[in-house]
């Protein structure tokens, strides 16, 4: 009896098609391209460049909103201890043409203080008798007296501060940073900003709570330093 060779050659071959058929990964439809997002937001609006350092004559308020009062004191001669005041106005009154006849009128509410993380309780000793005396002292006030050039940007200011019922000459350098007389119609008003840095003895207005024994750093020391930033706003356009 003759064996079908041709028609058993022609199944396996059919069988072995099929079976790559189904071991074969499916093919994945290209992707189409995706579009980049377009961008909604505006261009940043910028002042003219020309209009920098333009800042007019006249009677300037601060601009709290961008403003900051930073201090710093010595701790056991391990770390500076920073505190900052929230709360705080001033008045700066400048003429471009006679930088060094500027006179400045600020005030700080002591009761604004925040320090980081404070332990419970701490804030309040803080505000009490034997520091801030905030109930006794609601104000601090600084006035200035004298402004000596240093340079086409910067100054010693000179003053008195009144502090805890005590009034004491302090000095600190002043930095202009930059102004200009307007920038219609987002910003009208001239404005100027300025950076200062300086320090005080705590123990000459009366605070001497806490300070090392002599020849020691065991205490929070005599000097406070601190860092003012601040913007004002003027004279309308």
């Amino acid at each position: 009896m003759n064996f079908p060779f041709r028609s058993l050659a022609a199944s396996i071959a059919v069988l072995a098609t099929a079976c790559a058929t189904a071991a074969a990964p499916a093919s994945k439809p290209t992707p189409e391209p995706v579009p980049a997002p377009v961008s909604t937001s505006s261009e940043p609006i910028l002042a003219d460049p020309t209009s920098v350092n333009g800042a007019k004559a006249g009677t300037y308020k601060l601009d709290k909103h961008h403003a900051s009062i930073v201090f710093s004191v010595d701790h056991l001669g391990f770390s500076h201890y920073v505190g900052q005041f929230t709360r705080f106005d001033a008045t700066l009154t400048i003429d471009p043409e006679t930088p060094e006849t500027a006179h400045i009128i600020a005030t700080i509410d002591p009761t604004s203080l925040i320090v980081p993380t404070p332990p419970e309780g701490f804030l309040a000793e803080l505000l009490g008798p034997n520091w801030l005396n905030a109930e006794a002292f609601s104000e601090i006030t600084f006035e200035s007296s004298a402004v000596t050039l240093t340079s086409s940007t910067t100054a010693q200011v000179t003053g008195n501060l009144t502090f805890l019922g005590a009034v004491q000459p302090i000095s600190f350098a002043a930095t202009f940073n930059g102004g200009y007389a307007g920038f219609d119609p987002f910003d009208p008003n001239s404005r100027a900003g300025f950076a200062a840095e300086g320090s005080f003895s705590r123990s000459a207005f009366g605070m001497v709570y806490g300070l090392p024994p002599e020849g020691t750093k065991m205490g929070v020391g005599d000097g406070v330093n601190f860092r003012v930033d601040a913007e004002f706003t003027g004279p309308p356009l």
